[in-house]
């Protein structure tokens, strides 16, 4: 099942916020910029995100769970490619080289965010 970029709309009204409410909180100007993150015409920044965590108790992974599985699946994705690359290199058993063949393979091998939610 596809995710939306974000749920911030779904965890606002159960806490019945106003979009103005939220802005406040998030440190924005107006409930404007609540209203286009709502509505997935623009992604907050990493400031903004750690706030909506803070703000709804929620793991910014759940709260973006649509944007965080796109970027989980691209970085996936460069992973390999890098992999393929250092797989390519002649010196391959040096630490320095295990160790980045180590953290490749795991983020590739990482599965979906299975953070509970609250």
């Amino acid at each position: 099942m596809a995710r939306l970029p974000n749920y911030l709309r779904t965890h606002r009204r159960r806490y019945g916020l106003s979009q103005a409410e939220v802005a406040m909180l998030l440190g924005a100007d107006s409930g404007t910029k609540v209203s286009r993150y709502e509505n997935f015409i623009r992604m907050p920044n990493a400031l903004t995100i750690f706030a909506c965590e803070i703000v709804f108790d929620q793991p910014a992974s759940e709260l973006f769970a649509g944007s965080y599985e796109a970027i989980r699946h691209a970085v996936q994705k460069r992973a390999r490619r890098m992999l393929k690359q250092l797989d390519a290199l002649p010196d391959r058993q040096s630490k320095k080289h295990l160790r980045k063949l180590e953290l490749l393979r795991a983020i590739v091998e990482a599965k979906p965010n299975t953070a509970q939610r609250k």
